[in-house]
């Protein structure tokens, strides 16, 4: 017992060590003997509302810490506490044990000392006239103490024959008496007294040892059990009696155990609650049977504590054996959470008696709920895996919606709007498993697995969103070092109307259906996670930064396969199959010598471009219903690689810096109309960035600076920006299939239509801006 003691003592100190420097680091400013609270007050008063803020939750952090702090020392100290006291307590015993055998020594010298004159004054006594002065009742008292004497130890033979407990100790405190009046008054002969006390001792421990073996027995029970240890505590001997009480209650509730036999197929939370039922009814009645005879010294509530929580132990290896393995083992989250909430349940109403157990349970069912938690998350990985290798990546509702749509109308609002997105099959699967993953978190959050359980689903889903990278055509060699991905097959995302379908995935999993099923895990208002009130959601995540900070990581994630997308779509864009750009310098270095051929209008390239992202924009005003800032993001995040593919390609633009041939009058004029149509188009589809507007304009610049290396003016070379605007329009009217208006008045694909009326400031601010 020594030894299990002092290396559960020992093991504690590591963590308390580890942490402390952090804790005394956020303590230093207020140990200095210069500390002054005032001024300290103050300076932090004169910081903004952001710096508050921080200085709140930083504040929030240190208390927490210092708080686990002194729990933990409390628990570290705990141990040699209760070992010291218990030293203490034997110490005293021995110490009593001592006296009683000096007392005894001394009594014993003192007779044979005195034996001779005692002896030789009798016989004087008795030959001379002392006869005479004795009394008639002194005769009878000697005469009736030595009837007692004789009587006295055949008496107690008696009583303790017949297990007479209560006359037994009335006895004892008898002859206790009659002791220490006889060493008082030395009215007994030295031996008898000795023999008086060596009769008294004897039956004494037969007393003890008679109430000792009757407490052990199974059968004793309650008022039986108490009347025995109460008996040995008033024979002198408490801390005996004290674990012969604990020992008792021990081997009761260990008999009642052999009927509860579990069995493989047997249901994990009926065994964890029988059980519970069991141990720690126990514990509660050995602890008002402890407090009803003993009191509440120290040294006992001490013991009873220790003895508490070895059995909390012992309860939960049983638990974690017949019901937890298993569970966790098999990925069975709710199962597991079910057993720690029903052991938990019961353990908790032993704090009314002031045993509070419960974080003895959460320490050891941790590592089990931690294997069930990782076991879960794999679980829900390998299937939604499963699920991508067939997936058609086609955008449809739950199957529970089409049942949801016969029900009555009087259905809440919160159950409805649960079934109003569309996913492709695996993307469900994906959230009806999380959704399922968050129903019970009790012991995660009372576990401190919360954050844990954040970092799993995230890696999970960083996992389903590197399988939708895969699914995207060409992007195979991309995204061969993701470990997440490694060698799972995925059915390829052809069209894009499918590829576009992989980021709503994403999306709509990330911006709403994840954080959503991740309030749960919020120990505020736990109830509240299932308004579907956005705005209330909003302010329950804006008061708790670890679940924005899991935000911004998915939506990090999400960033991931939309750049991939917009990538792929922008290499497909401007090179071909064989691996030619479609965008080189010569097509606007050769215009200058085909001047008769030049018809004004925007490049075929950037036609497709304006195509390509017309025809996304209907697919997504589709897909993204209520979610229409996230397709503006997408078009607006495509237009941007492609320009800056261009702004960064450097074979381009040596050969329009440093080429054979300069740049032209007419090549540069086709040029700004290009990168002009690039922006009329964005704007008008309302995806127009200030990045995307800084990187034409930089394009633009470098364009112009070429052209003026060569000696000319390229703002007395280009045309008014009115003429460009409306070769714009048309051309993205003709592009998209509307009506042409018709201007009479002029003809907009001469080059020569507006030359004359060039706007050269309108020009230089554009390239300026």
């Amino acid at each position: 017992m020594a030894t299990v003691k002092t290396s559960r003592s020992r093991g504690t100190p590591v963590t308390v060590r580890e942490n402390g420097p952090r804790l005394e680091e956020g303590l230093n400013p207020f140990k200095s003997e210069k500390f002054d609270a005032e001024s300290y007050v103050q300076s932090k008063c004169s910081l903004n509302d952001k710096e508050i803020m921080q200085l709140c939750a930083y504040l929030v952090d240190l208390k927490k810490a210092s708080a686990e702090e002194m729990r933990r020392s409390v628990f570290a100290n705990y141990a040699a506490f209760i070992r010291t006291s218990k030293e203490i307590s034997d110490l005293e015993g021995e110490l009593s044990s001592i006296r009683n055998l000096l007392s005894t020594q001394a009594a014993l010298i003192h007779g044979l000392a005195e034996g001779v004159n005692v002896d030789s004054l009798s016989i004087s006594n008795s030959d001379g006239s002392s006869v005479n002065a004795t009394s008639d009742s002194e005769d009878k008292e000697i005469l009736d103490l030595d009837k007692w004497l004789v009587e006295f130890p055949d008496l107690l033979d008696v009583l303790l024959a017949e297990r007479r407990v209560d006359e037994a100790l009335a006895a004892l405190d008898e002859g206790e008496r009659v002791v220490s009046e006889a060493k008082e008054m030395k009215s007994l002969n030295p031996s008898l007294l000795l023999s008086l006390q060596h009769s008294i001792s004897e039956h004494r421990q037969k007393l003890a040892d008679q109430l000792a073996e009757a407490a052990c027995q199974p059968s004793t029970r309650g008022t039986e059990l108490r009347a025995s240890v109460s008996a040995l505590k008033k024979l002198g001997d408490g801390p005996h009696a004290h674990s012969l009480l604990l020992k008792a209650h021990l081997q009761r509730y260990q008999y009642n155990m052999q009927s509860l036999r579990p069995s493989s197929t047997s249901y994990g939370g009926a065994y964890t609650a029988a059980l519970a039922q069991l141990v720690f009814s126990a514990v509660a009645q050995a602890a008002s049977d402890s407090l009803a005879i003993f009191g509440e010294e120290p040294a006992y509530t001490s013991e009873l504590v220790m003895w508490a929580t070895k059995q909390t132990e012992a309860f939960a290896l049983l638990v974690k054996r017949h019901a937890l393995a298993s569970s966790a083992a098999a990925g069975g989250l709710r199962a597991a959470a079910e057993c720690v909430q029903i052991a938990l349940g019961h353990c908790s109403l032993l704090e009314a008696r002031g045993l509070a157990l419960c974080p003895v349970l959460l320490k050891l069912f941790r590592p089990s709920v931690e294997q069930a938690l990782d076991a879960n998350l794999k679980r829900i990985q390998e299937s939604t895996a499963a699920l991508a290798a067939a997936d058609d990546w086609l955008l449809t509702y739950p199957a529970t919606a089409n049942r949801q749509a016969s029900r009555p109308s009087s259905i809440s609002a919160s159950n409805t709007t649960a079934f109003q997105h569309k996913l492709t099959s695996s993307a469900h699967r994906f959230n009806l498993m999380v959704q399922d993953f968050f129903e019970d978190v009790g012991p995660l959050l009372s576990m401190q697995l919360g954050g844990q359980a954040l970092e799993g689903l995230f890696q999970v889903f960083n996992s389903y969103v590197s399988m939708l990278i895969k699914a995207l055509p060409g992007s195979m060699e991309e995204e061969a070092s993701f470990e997440d991905s490694g060698n799972k097959i995925v059915r390829m995302a052809e069209t894009e109307a499918q590829q576009i379908a992989l980021l709503a995935n994403t999306s709509l999993l990330a911006d709403e259906l994840l954080p959503r099923a991740a309030m749960k895990l919020s120990p505020v208002n736990q109830a509240a996670y299932k308004d579907d009130n956005r705005r209330r959601a909003s302010e329950r995540q804006n008061r708790h930064p670890e679940q924005r900070e899991w935000r911004r990581r998915l939506a990090g994630s999400v960033d991931r396969l939309k750049d991939t997308f917009c990538r792929q779509h922008a290499l497909d864009l401007i090179f071909t199959e064989e691996g030619d750009s479609h965008l080189t310098a010569d097509l606007y270095i050769n215009m200058d010598g085909n001047a008769d051929e030049v018809e004004w209008f925007p490049s075929l390239i950037f036609q497709e471009l304006f195509v390509k992202l017309n025809r996304m924009a209907n697919i997504a005003a589709d897909m993204f219903v209520g979610r229409e800032r996230f397709a503006m993001l997408l078009l607006m995040r495509l237009t941007e690689t492609v320009m800056l593919w261009l702004s960064e390609d450097q074979s381009f633009w040596d050969d329009i810096e440093e080429g054979p041939r300069p740049l032209g009058p007419l090549g540069l004029q086709q040029f700004y109309l290009d990168m002009k149509f690039v922006v009329c188009f964005a704007s008008h589809g309302r995806y127009l960035s200030r990045n995307l507007q800084r990187i034409v304009n930089e394009i633009i610049t470098k364009a112009m600076a070429a052209f003026s290396a060569t000696g000319m003016d390229p703002y007395r070379e280009l045309p008014e920006d009115e003429w460009f605007n409306d070769i714009c329009q048309d051309a993205m009217e003709r592009l998209s299939g509307k009506p042409k208006e018709i201007n009479g008045e002029r003809d907009l694909n001469s080059p020569t239509a507006s030359v004359s009326a060039q706007s050269i400031s309108s020009v230089r601010s554009h390239s300026s801006s």
